[in-house]
């Protein structure tokens, strides 16, 4: 067994059985495990490992994109979650009472920041956020 395995064990709290070889978690999740593990041919304790790794690089990555949007400024904020939620530059800058040339000079700046290439990678960072509390109210809305 890696030692990364043990390693990710122990962080969550999870403690081997040496007699049972089996762990001390969710029988449910602990069937789900031994299932797939089945249809994969491979052993538990490998298909747990694989999970437990997958899910510390995709907690990873949503630390990193929440780092980025913290380096965000306020209006940098406005303008990703507005291309998050579709609007072209032209809503975007009707919205927020800007010219294009500074939407697009934010949208430059924002893809640089997320260390992304266009919009629809920003959208799939931030896919499922709610940008309720940053952006100012639409015109004509209370």
């Amino acid at each position: 067994m890696s030692s990364l395995y043990r390693l990710l064990l122990r962080l969550l709290g999870i403690n081997e059985d040496p007699s049972l070889r089996s762990y001390n978690y969710n029988q449910e999740l602990y069937l789900q495990i031994r299932k797939l593990a089945e249809e994969e041919q491979r052993t538990p304790e490998e298909v747990t490992e694989q999970l437990l790794t997958k899910a510390f690089h995709q907690r990873s990555l949503e630390f990193d994109t929440w780092q980025r949007w913290n380096n965000l400024s306020k209006r940098e904020q406005q303008v990703a979650a507005l291309i998050s939620l579709g609007h072209a530059n032209g809503e975007i800058a009707t919205r927020l009472g800007v010219t294009i040339d500074t939407v697009k000079s934010h949208v430059s700046s924002i893809l640089y920041k997320f260390a992304v290439t266009n919009r629809n990678e920003l959208g799939m960072l931030l896919y499922g956020w709610k940008f309720d509390d940053i952006l100012p109210p639409k015109s004509g809305s209370r």
